[in-house]
C-alpha cells in the first residue's frame, strides 16, 4: 500500500451581528463548537461558526465536494444550523482519505480566545476522530489592521494534513 500525503486549506469569516440582532433572533457566538457567553453572535444562516466552516471547507479541499453552499443550505431549510452536522456530512466524503492533523489559525480583536483553545480543540478532535494532539489552533488580534483586527468580524483559516491510499 502506498500511502500519499495531502494537504487542503480552508477559510471561513464572518461578520458580527450588532447585540440587538442577536437577542432578537436567539443567536450565540459559536466558535469551535463552543458557546461563546457574553459576545453578539455573527451573522449567517446556520450558526456561522467560523472554525467549523473553514473545517468544512478544507475538508471539501480534500475531497472535492463542496459542503458550504448547496448541501448545507439544504441542510438549512431542513432546520439543520450547528456547523458540527455539517463537518459531519464532510466526512462522509472522505473514502480513502484519513485526516492526519488540523491546524487552524483564527484572526478576531474580540473575544479573547486563549481559554477557549484547548476547549475548541478537545471538541473538534472528537468531531473528526483525531487525538488532541494533532488538532492546533492558534490565534491573533490582528492589531486593528483588518475588520477581524478592529473587532468588526472573524476570520479562520485551516489546513487539513491527510493521506490517500494509493
Amino acid at each position: 500500500i502506498v500511502m500519499i500525503s495531502i494537504s487542503a486549506i480552508g477559510q471561513d469569516s464572518h461578520r458580527f451581528m450588532s447585540k440587538e440582532a442577536t437577542e432578537a433572533k436567539g443567536k450565540v457566538l459559536m466558535l469551535g463548537g463552543l458557546k461563546i457567553p457574553e459576545y453578539p453572535a455573527l451573522e449567517g444562516n446556520s450558526d456561522a461558526d467560523v472554525v467549523l466552516h473553514a473545517l468544512t471547507n478544507a475538508i471539501s479541499g480534500l475531497t472535492g465536494v463542496r459542503i458550504l453552499g448547496a448541501i448545507a443550505d439544504e441542510m438549512v431549510k431542513r432546520g439543520i444550523t450547528d456547523s458540527s452536522a455539517y463537518i459531519e456530512r464532510a466526512l462522509e466524503e472522505l473514502r480513502g482519505i484519513h485526516l492526519t492533523h488540523l491546524s487552524f489559525s483564527i484572526e478576531a480583536k474580540r473575544p479573547r480566545l486563549a481559554c477557549f483553545i484547548d476547549p475548541m480543540r478537545e471538541h473538534i478532535a472528537k468531531l473528526t476522530g483525531l487525538s488532541i494532539d494533532h488538532v492546533a489552533i492558534t490565534a491573533t488580534s490582528g492589531e486593528e489592521l483588518t475588520a477581524f483586527g478592529r473587532g468588526e468580524a472573524i476570520q479562520c483559516f485551516c489546513i487539513a494534513s491527510a493521506v490517500l491510499e494509493g
